[in-house]
């Protein structure tokens, strides 16, 4: 079903780290977002039509809110411009989009939910819903500033990686998971393409079930206009070729699904 543009009310804004800005929006999204999904958000600026795809971190069906995270790409960026709102400002979104994590597939099994850089945020609303017989979060950043840590530490064992070493193991999410010798029998993932590649690697070689969220600039957000596809082993019905679209086949895919 067609999404419609809704005026959000802003609840919340705050700044977790450098240019890491949190805001929680009361939207009717909350009625049916899953661990997964995006938002389209759209700028005041009649000069930026596009909306920017933003992951949903949490989901609030309590109060009817979703909470964003996201970084501030420059000054000129739209995103600069949704850092300057505050609580009871307006904000035009679209939601949820996409697809979420196939949750039910972890019962039973030990899981690794692995972030990365700003693909950090939406693995925390999988952690807090997902069902399964471990819950190993292993997140990735590139220093101290170790955003959402706490919120990580309550929902499952945490693994840090801190490229510059300041927090626990120096390197990559990988380098986490061969240093504390962690192992699972199905991987949630989301981040960079070159983490996702490293994670894509690592599962095909254990034969491990691994899902994988793409990160990728969106035009329309709804599939029209093939401005975000990747390759894949299938043929798209809608374009006919070896393509998906990721926002709207994804943004979560199996990782043999996809070519990376």
């Amino acid at each position: 079903m067609l999404k419609e543009k809704e005026k959000a009310v802003l609840l919340s804004q705050e700044k977790l780290a450098e240019g890491i800005f949190s805001i929680w929006i009361k939207t009717k999204a909350a009625e049916e977002a899953v661990p997964g999904q995006f938002m389209s958000v759209y700028t005041e600026d009649r000069s930026r039509l596009l909306p920017r795809p933003l992951s949903i971190c949490e989901i609030d069906g309590r109060r009817g809110a979703v909470r964003i995270v996201y970084r501030v790409t420059g000054e000129n960026a739209g995103t600069k411009q949704f850092s300057l709102l505050g609580a009871g400002d307006f904000i035009s979104v679209m939601g949820p989009m996409g697809n979420g994590f196939p949750m039910e597939k972890a019962k039973g099994r030990k899981t690794f939910l692995i972030g990365g850089g700003i693909g950090v945020p939406p693995i925390l609303e999988l952690a807090k819903q997902i069902d399964c017989e471990s819950r190993q979060i292993i997140v990735g950043y590139r220093d101290k500033h170790t955003f959402l840590r706490e919120s990580f530490s309550e929902n499952g064992k945490l693994y840090i990686a801190t490229e510059d070493g300041s927090v626990g193991t120096r390197g990559n999410v990988m380098d986490a998971i061969r240093e504390n010798e962690l192992e699972a029998d199905i991987i949630y993932a989301c981040g960079p393409m070159p983490m996702l590649r490293a994670v894509k690697a690592y599962a095909k070689e254990r034969g491990i079930e691994c899902w994988i969220s793409l990160e990728e600039r969106m035009a329309c957000g709804i599939g029209a206009c093939l401005g975000c596809v990747c390759k894949s082993k299938e043929t798209d019905s809608h374009s006919n070729v070896k393509n998906k679209r990721i926002c709207k086949d994804g943004p979560v895919f199996l990782s043999t699904e996809v070519e990376i």
